[in-house]
């Protein structure tokens, strides 16, 4: 450019400046060439940088080896990232039962997905978890669904009664109720987790709601005499299939991996006879807890977890839990025969709860057996 020319454009800027009336249009005149600046730039990186993944935050109780698999594959078919947190077999769902009731202001859970029910249900009561009916809920029992639609239940292990064969031999002399736990032929023969925490503590709420709180108490009174108290059901499984004693209660699916492991065991569903209750199932249940950051992304989720293909898969493997699906023909392997089922109102069970456990604080302390 000639000195001439660089006069020319700079006499024609200047003009153009002093044909501006006020200060306050120069300034909008600059800010715009700004934002055109700073536009171009975001649409040049449109193409470059992707938006941050969805999230999901789950905290999970049924083991991980049986819910990791199956969350890391609804991860990969929606392209949300989901950010688990499972608890420890010691203290069962109390830790992330606690944990979201601590973080109740500033909730980090979306999805609660428990292995049993009663602290589903304790959330419930404490207004914590948000209601949501999913198109799948249909499919399933109404007894397994929330009467506010908070939460869910599926795929459901059963109160069974494990016996060792060797021990036992004749069909004939096998324990055939939960009432056998407080018959006094077999103290120190049978065994029972304590009945404060995981599906145990469940039980024993149901039979409190049952019995009522007198007839109970005198139940639990006399199993603790007589019955061997361990800290888990897994514990009371071992036991009985490694012979310290004749048999136990505990779920089908502790029962099953020592079936499976060739132990001399027998799997019993009891109170099977003319009026007897029917056998205990206990579901896996799923509740979106209140002011989780990712509400719409866990609902999704829980429409996942009620597909019939979940409780087929869950039923195959190694855990062989029970579908509730009315959809779902495939059986698990823990369950032979045709069996009747307990007809439960868990919420009237977990209405009752609060007594019920100092009840049983005081008949089964911890740290003693």
């Amino acid at each position: 450019m000639s000195d001439g020319e660089k006069k020319r454009s700079h006499f024609d800027f200047i003009s153009f400046l002093k044909s501006l009336r006020h200060r306050n249009e120069i300034v909008k005149y600059l800010r715009f060439c700004v934002c055109c600046v700073f536009a171009s730039i975001s649409w040049i990186q449109v193409g470059c940088i992707s938006k941050s993944p969805e999230e999901v935050v789950v905290y999970a109780a049924l083991d991980k080896e049986f819910s990791d698999p199956i969350l890391k594959d609804y991860a990969d078919e929606s392209d949300v990232s989901v950010l688990p947190k499972y608890d420890i077999e010691s203290n069962k769902t109390v830790g992330l039962v606690s944990d979201i009731i601590q973080r109740r202001d500033q909730q980090r859970c979306d999805l609660f997905w428990n292995n049993e029910i009663l602290h589903t249900l304790r959330l419930q009561k404490l207004g914590m978890l948000v209601a949501y009916e999913s198109p799948l809920a249909k499919n399933y029992p109404a007894e397994f669904i929330g009467s506010d639609k908070t939460w869910h239940g599926f795929a459901a292990r059963a109160r069974v009664l494990i016996v060792n064969t060797d021990l036992l031999p004749e069909k004939s002399n096998w324990p055939k109720s939960v009432n056998d736990l407080a018959d006094p032929q077999w103290k120190n023969r049978c065994g029972m987790a304590r009945p404060l925490f995981g599906t145990t503590a469940s039980h024993a709420a149901v039979l409190f709601s049952r019995l009522g709180e007198d007839k109970a108490t005198d139940f639990f009174k006399q199993v603790a005499e007589n019955a061997v108290i361990e800290g888990g059901n897994k514990t009371v499984a071992m036991n009985v299939a490694q012979g310290r004693y004749a048999w136990g209660i505990t779920d089908t699916d502790d029962a099953i991996i020592e079936k499976d492991a060739g132990k001399p065991v027998a799997i019993v569903f009891p109170d099977q006879g003319d009026g007897q209750p029917g056998c205990l199932q206990i579901p896996n249940t799923l509740a979106i807890i209140k002011g989780g950051p990712n509400t719409e992304n866990a609902k999704k989720l829980v429409d996942y977890l009620l597909k019939a293909e979940i409780e087929k898969r869950l039923a195959a493997g190694a855990s062989a839990q029970i579908p509730l699906n009315k959809n779902v023909s495939e059986r698990s392997r823990a369950v032979s025969g045709d069996v009747r089922w307990m007809k439960v109102d868990f919420e009237a069970a977990a209405d009752r709860w609060d007594a019920s456990r100092k009840t049983l604080e005081q008949l089964f302390p911890v740290g003693k057996k």
